[in-house]
């Protein structure tokens, strides 16, 4: 009774260690699968880094566009603060010509007088 109680046993914990048990062909589906999920993750890190560069460089384009522009628009201050302060000398300039012309023209009534006034006598 023994031995059938033994053999009985046997017939069910061997099929069930068997059962539980992964064989050959599911430890290299797994491997495949790891093998899959490793070459995935490397792809998506090369693709982190290649996407991390182009924005570094993209940062590094924008920051000189930047600086060109500040530099442009102090350039046209500077233009604009030149083109203002030589307006202001040409309207002095126009001031002092029409000066001189109102001067001129008194000169030149004195002159006409003291000719006519020289004439007379």
């Amino acid at each position: 009774m023994k031995k059938s109680m033994f053999l009985i046993a046997m017939m069910l914990v061997l099929p069930a260690l068997m059962i539980g048990c992964a064989t050959t062909g599911d430890l290299q589906k797994v491997q495949a699968e790891q093998k899959m999920i490793d070459a995935k993750a490397d792809q998506a890190l090369k693709d982190a880094q290649a996407a991390k560069a182009a924005a570094d460089a993209a940062r590094v384009k924008a920051d000189e566009t930047s600086a060109r522009a500040e530099s442009a628009i102090k350039t046209a201050q500077e233009m604009e603060k030149a083109a203002a302060e030589r307006e202001k000398a040409a309207a002095e300039k126009e001031k002092m010509a029409a000066e001189k012309e109102k001067m001129a023209d008194e000169k030149a009534k004195k002159a006409g007088a003291a000719f006519e006034k020289s004439m007379k006598k």
